[in-house]
């Protein structure tokens, strides 16, 4: 085993950046997220996001390529919840997302402004460099 501490902040949204992430979807979601996150040997310090994009603080191991990560956690999220409520339209994200590396010591600060998504959006206090993502 090789010691490793690779941190990474990740956003990614829906297609079209179309608001229907429900409350109810969250759970799902999420959870999806922390199961397939925890396959591949990543801690999940935080994910939290609004109607139309999630954030996720995490680590992801230096075996894995960071493009494949999140692309299979996007693909693992999305059938999750296609599988699980009946939609009139395909749940799917966009194929674009935006991540940043950040040192440990950073990691509280990630972790709050992951938490408190949406309360950063209602009041509009965001961090621009945070909330970027390639479409």
């Amino acid at each position: 085993m090789s010691f490793w501490k690779c941190y990474y902040h990740i956003v990614f949204a829906t297609k079209y950046r179309a608001p229907i992430i429900e409350p109810s979807f969250e759970a799902v979601i999420y959870g999806e997220i922390r199961q397939k996150a925890t396959r591949f040997g990543s801690t999940i310090y935080a994910v939290n996001g609004t109607e139309d994009h999630i954030h996720i603080a995490s680590t992801i191991p230096p075996s894995v390529a960071v493009a494949r990560w999140i692309g299979e956690i996007k693909g693992a999220s999305s059938r999750a919840v296609n599988t699980t409520f009946e939609l009139e339209t395909k749940f799917q994200w966009q194929s674009g997302y935006g991540v940043l590396t950040f040192g440990e010591l950073r990691l509280p600060r990630v972790v709050a402004y992951v938490n408190n998504q949406k309360s950063h959006h209602t009041t509009g206090k965001i961090n621009n460099r945070l909330e970027q993502i390639e479409e």
